[in-house]
Formats: structure tokens, C-alpha cells, sequence
């Protein structure tokens, strides 16, 4: 579940919760940084020494905090903050709807906050021996399910439909001067957008009629979706292109089966680092219709 709390340096926010330095549950270390374990498709050679290399792919970020809770002469406020852990890493609102994540924040010092998506495996008492003191070691298990680490904050841009990228048009008589084709300079239009980080990342998309038939594509990256759809003013249709929750729906319910082109590959619309134009086109009479793009900077590190 996304959350909001506010961050000091070195400190992590599980599943909302706050831990590290300055609160009352210190971190001691932490396990499962760096680059996550490879699912290598490695295949061997026939008759021959060696293997040939294969496409390999990152596994989930396995993270492990090891961690205490401290409250000097409390013990039942050490046990109540345990059991706040526990009941996040049981939360029916992710542990039961598939697709759900928690979300992981680290504040690093000197940057903004990075989070990762995924799910708050568990959490373990090391040992209870110290608890009438107020102290109890823990363990603290979180899959990232998606390796990257994302920027804490979404950026994002609207968009009216880009009539320079209409195919079919043409000049209707009478014309009359002074005559433009659009906009003289490409670094004028309105679609650049900016990845922040060192990977792709995956963008969401919002086209919200009146349109027909919208396609949406990154300039020179040859990610393009093309939709055979018919929405009304007002209508939506969202696209989610991030794995693990990558999906097409209209108006907030179900699938709109068939709008999407089999040409249209969503596991390839990816914003690449640095700079990139985002345009689309479709028919809309009115010229009210609006695609909504919003991102986050992608990184490989924390």
C-alpha cells in the first residue's frame, strides 16, 4: 500500500511504518542490497563444451532488516509496536488481493527518498529474552517483487491530442493567411517528458474522451499502443504498463475486450532514461480529449 510518511535520513518506512534511526525501532543491518539474483537462460551447446547464453532476468529483491524495538522500562509498548509489524505484514488488503503490494522507502542522506514495490513477507522475534527490559530483536522480511527502486515522487504531464500526428488531413479551402503547420520547433511540443533515473520505467497512461480510436506512442523508441475504441466525453481508459499490475481498464471496471491491437505490446512501453517525447493521436471533433502521463525516475541502486 502506498503511503506518505514523511522520511528523516536513514530511515526506512515499511508498509508505513517508520523504523531506523530516530525512532524507537533502530536498524542493525541490512541485507539484499545490491544487484538482485539472475534467472539465467542460459542453455548447453550440443555436443560441444560450454553453454549458450541466454536472456536472463532479475529474480525479486529478497530484503532482510534486522532491527530492534526499544522502549527502555515498556515492555508493553515494545509489544504493541511488534504487533503494529505483524499486522502489516498480515494485511488482508495485500496478503489476499492478488496483484496488491506494500510499498518499502528509503531515506538516503542528502537524496530523495527511493521506494521499491512489493510484499512485507513477515516479521520475526529474534529472541524475547529482553522484552520485560522494553528490547526485542526482530527480523524483518520484504520481496521486492519488482527489483527497481523508484523515485518517491510522481511525475507527470497532460496532453491534447497532437493534430501535427493526424494521418489523413489536409488543407480545407478556402485558406487564408497567414497559414502554420503546428509547431515550428519539436522541442516546443508539449509530450517531452524526463526519466530521471538510470533505467526504464514504466509509465501510467490516463485517455479521457470524447476520442476514437487513440494510439500512443514514445518517439523513436518504437513503443506504440494502438486501441479500437469509442470513448464518450467523459469516458476513461487506463493503462497500466508496470509488471505485476499491468492492465487495460475502462471507465475504473473491467477490460475492454478487443481494444487493444495484437501489435500493441505493453511490456515494451518503457520511458528510457533521460529525455523522451510522448504523442498520441485519435478522432475527437471536439478537441476536448486528454491523455494523462504520469512516471517515476527508475534506478538501479538504492
Amino acid at each position: 500500500m502506498a503511503t506518505t510518511t514523511p522520511l528523516e535520513d536513514w530511515q526506512i518506512d515499511v508498509a508505513g511504518i517508520r523504523i531506523g534511526n530516530g525512532t524507537r525501532i533502530p536498524i542493525a543491518d541490512i541485507d539484499g542490497l545490491g544487484t538482485p539474483d539472475k534467472r539465467t537462460g542460459d542453455r548447453p551447446i550440443p555436443a560441444e563444451d560450454g553453454s549458450y547464453p541466454g536472456r536472463d532476468t532479475l529474480a525479486p529483491r529478497a530484503l532482510v532488516i534486522d532491527a530492534g524495538i526499544r522502549t527502555p522500562g515498556d515492555p508493553a509498548d515494545a509489544l504493541d509496536l511488534f504487533a503494529e509489524l505483524e499486522q502489516a505484514a498480515a494485511s488482508p488488503q495485500v496478503r489476499l488481493v492478488p496483484g496488491a503490494t506494500d510499498v518499502l522507502r528509503v531515506q538516503r542522506p542528502g537524496r530523495p527518498p527511493r521506494r521499491q514495490y512489493g510484499r512485507l513477507i513477515g516479521v520475526e522475534a529474534i529472541s524475547m529474552d529482553s522484552a520485560t527490559y522494553g528490547w526485542i530483536p526482530i527480523r524483518i522480511k520484504f520481496a521486492g517483487l519488482d527489483p527497481t527502486w523508484y523515485g518517491d515522487t510522481t511525475e507527470g504531464l497532460t496532453l491534447p491530442l497532437d493534430i501535427s500526428a493526424q494521418s489523413g488531413q489536409g488543407f480545407t479551402a478556402p485558406l487564408r493567411a497567414p497559414m502554420t503547420t503546428g509547431t515550428a520547433s519539436p522541442s516546443t511540443r508539449p509530450g517531452w517528458v524526463t526519466n530521471s533515473g538510470n533505467q526504464p520505467t514504466w509509465p501510467k497512461i490516463r485517455i479521457t474522451g470524447p476520442v476514437v480510436n487513440p494510439r500512443v506512442w514514445i518517439q523513436g523508441a518504437g513503443a506504440a499502443l494502438q486501441f479500437s475504441i469509442v470513448l464518450g466525453a467523459g469516458e476513461t481508459l487506463d493503462i497500466e504498463t508496470r509488471p505485476g499490475s499491468r492492465n487495460v481498464t475502462r471507465n475504473g471496471g473491467g477490460f475492454p475486450a478487443g481494444a487493444l491491437s495484437r501489435a500493441s505490446r505493453l511490456d515494451l512501453f518503457q520511458l528510457p532514461p533521460g529525455r523522451s517525447e510522448v504523442r498520441w493521436s485519435a478522432q475527437d471533433a471536439t478537441n476536448t480529449a486528454r491523455l494523462a502521463l504520469t512516471w517515476r525516475g527508475a534506478h538501479s541502486s538504492i
